[in-house]
């Protein structure tokens, strides 16, 4: 079963996963309420717009737009919605935009590249962790594949701190926002066991600009 980024992000969010605040809209009515409500409290609000399809790549088709006033909610909505979604993971048929999700804006420092997976090989979850966030990560194994890293946890033991502290040093993750990643990779275990997941993919990951 595939799930929308906006169901995906309401179950991390229920194991304690850091996520930005946003809702799901299916009209542009919708969409400014949505973006409204996101506001309340802040001086310069930023949104991102996001077309909610079954694939991957939705930022250069035109999917993924950040905006700063709720004009631009408006008009990105209006255009997103009912629109045919190309990405290189869709085919040439593309997808129907049928739902939007509308997200509080992050200051971002870097992005980094998370996934967990079950191995079919030793019957483990692994992540996959990378500098090169943001970025097609078949792309970043094909070119530099030195820049991808994988971590095995033990089903007899499950999660430990050893696991976080390794994708900490990989990621070239300090200080605090070591530890943060710890709590983190073990709140995507958690999920991951708790909802039997096959594949759970974060890209990217991001650092704020305040840690």
């Amino acid at each position: 079963m595939n799930i929308h980024e906006y169901q995906a992000k309401q179950v991390l969010r229920g194991f304690g996963t850091p996520v930005p605040r946003g809702k799901a809209a299916f009209s542009v009515e919708e969409a400014v309420a949505s973006a409204q409500e996101l506001a309340q409290g802040k001086e310069n609000p930023v949104w991102v717009v996001k077309a909610q399809i079954h694939a991957g790549g939705r930022g250069k088709g035109g999917g993924v737009k950040v905006v700063k006033s709720i004009e631009d909610v408006r008009k990105e909505a209006a255009r997103m919605l009912g629109m045919t979604l190309v990405t290189h993971q869709t085919g040439p048929a593309g997808r129907l935009v049928k739902r939007l999700y509308i997200e509080d804006g992050s200051a971002i420092e870097r992005e980094l590249y998370l996934s967990a997976l079950v191995d079919r090989e030793t019957s483990r979850i692994a992540f996959i962790v990378s500098t090169e966030g943001g970025m097609d990560i078949e792309k970043v194994a094909h070119d530099t594949p030195e820049k991808i890293k994988t971590f095995q946890v033990w089903p007899v033991t499950g999660y430990s701190p050893f696991v976080g502290n390794e994708i900490a040093h990989a990621l070239g993750l300090k200080g605090d926002t070591a530890k943060q990643i710890g709590g983190v990779v073990r709140s995507l275990y958690e999920a991951m066991v708790a909802k039997d997941m096959s594949l759970l993919e974060i890209n990217p990951l991001v650092v704020t600009k305040d840690g």
